[in-house]
């Protein structure tokens, strides 16, 4: 009998990449892969370990699909991903409704991992951290056939006190230009015309391979692949962000104006705390800098409320410059006190229900900013790409280059007979905080 084989993805775009390539290794290996979980022989959940949060959803996520073992069809059930990587010995023990273990490093061993499972044998195989995939390994897409994902690096050498990426993904190591161009090209051809450009430091991208800091090259050479028109930019470390940079954004029209640059925090004892480059004056330079140059980019970051040391001043002052810089886009987390992070050693740790206040604080600012922000793009016209239709009320759904999958605002549109997949000229003249609405131009 087929196996049937069902892959629970949690956790960020990048995981979301591993596992669509251990599904295109399951699918050519012969096995059926499935949608619904009762329908499966074989489960694997690919974790995620960043924060207390996730790895609470992880370790739930496994317990619910190993009761599938005595309620459907279940045989084995395999853990893949940063957990894995971080916690396999605990894991193993503690969790005996795990059936096998893949660490970060060999997800292109995934069906070796099926097959001893489904013998009984409960195999383990954790080493390296660090995989990078080729253009030549299998993928099955899992996002609409017009938007993809790719890896353009694996792992990261910051080294920020409050971050167990290293521990999990190991150091910053770049793909080659042809690799990703490759694959692109191989992602073009199926239809897709948005590529978003993912690792945990971009903008360090091409510095291990090449003579240099390479992003603006392949920024290029992507855009020129036919069939493109949308090339994303996620996860820019500010202190490489290079003028150079800024020139092919704002220059080059299929690279989005959009900068997905997480800043962590604005004040300076903070930042050293968190061993994170440069100082606040150094962040609001950068930021004049590519407005400057990018009148129209929408900015979004990332913040950390509540790291060890942060006093009530220094919240204030955030919440400041939060008002100050005015982003477009803005995500905030609790700080998580992570295991074997220089972070969880250090003094005057921050109680959760103070985090947690000043996380939907800083959140209750955002609004009112997005909806600021997002007003001037009234009278606007922009290109949309079409995601959905709602026929209750008539409208297609879709995103601006300003709108990144899943995280940002849509636009709604109406009055208009439109395909899913395909870029309409859209006039905006609605703003609702985080959405916009407009009509087709004819």
């Amino acid at each position: 009998m087929t196996e049937k084989v069902k892959v629970v993805t949690l956790g960020c775009e990048k995981n979301l990449v591993d596992s669509e390539i251990m599904s295109g290794l399951i699918h050519g290996r012969g096995f059926q892969l499935v949608e619904n979980k009762e329908d499966a022989t074989v489960i694997i959940v690919n974790t995620c370990g960043f924060i207390d949060a996730a790895k609470e959803e992880s370790v739930n996520t496994i317990l619910d699909m190993a009761e599938l073992k005595q309620t459907a069809n279940l045989k084995a059930l395999i853990v893949s991903g940063c957990l894995t990587q971080r916690y396999k010995k605990q894991l193993m023990e503690e969790m005996p409704e795990i059936d096998g273990i893949v660490g970060t490093g060999d997800f292109d061993k995934i069906n070796h991992i099926v097959d001893e499972a489904l013998r009984g044998k409960k195999p383990v195989l954790v080493g390296n951290p660090v995989f990078n995939y080729d253009a030549d390994l299998p993928r099955l897409m899992t996002t609409p056939r017009y938007t993809a994902y790719v890896k353009i690096a694996e792992g990261c050498d910051n080294a920020c006190t409050f971050c167990s990426i290293p521990i999990m993904r190991g150091n910053f190591k770049s793909r080659s230009m042809e690799s990703i161009v490759a694959e692109v090209a191989n992602l073009a051809a199926q239809g897709v015309k948005e590529i978003s450009l993912i690792a945990q430091d971009s903008t360090n991208y091409g510095t291990d391979l090449y003579d240099g800091f390479m992003l603006p090259t392949l920024l290029n050479k992507v855009s020129e692949v036919e069939g493109i028109e949308w090339v994303r930019l996620h996860y820019a470390y500010p202190g490489f962000f290079s003028d150079e940079l800024i020139a092919v954004m704002a220059s080059n029209p299929k690279v989005c104006k959009y900068i997905d640059m997480p800043l962590q925090h604005s004040e300076d004892s903070i930042l050293k705390r968190m061993r994170r480059p440069g100082r606040q004056k150094d962040t609001r330079e950068l930021v004049r800098k590519i407005r400057e140059a990018i009148p129209d980019v929408a900015l979004r970051t990332s913040l950390i409320v509540g790291f060890p040391g942060e006093t009530e001043q220094d919240f204030e002052n955030l919440k400041q410059f939060v008002r100050d810089i005015q982003f477009d886009r803005l995500g905030v987390f609790a700080y998580s006190k992570e295991d074997d992070t220089p972070a969880a050693r250090l003094p005057d740790q921050v109680p959760d229900d103070v985090k947690e206040y000043r996380a939907n604080a800083i959140m209750e600012i955002q609004r009112e900013i997005s909806n600021l922000r997002g007003g001037r793009r009234i009278g606007q016209e922009i290109d949309v790409l079409i995601e959905r239709y709602d026929g209750r009320s008539d409208v297609y759904i879709g995103r601006s280059q300003f709108d990144a999958p899943e995280i940002d605002g849509e636009v709604f549109v109406s009055n208009a007979k439109l395909n899913i997949g395909e870029l309409a000229k859209v006039r905006i003249t609605h703003s609702y905080e985080f959405d916009l609405s407009g009509e087709v131009i004819a």
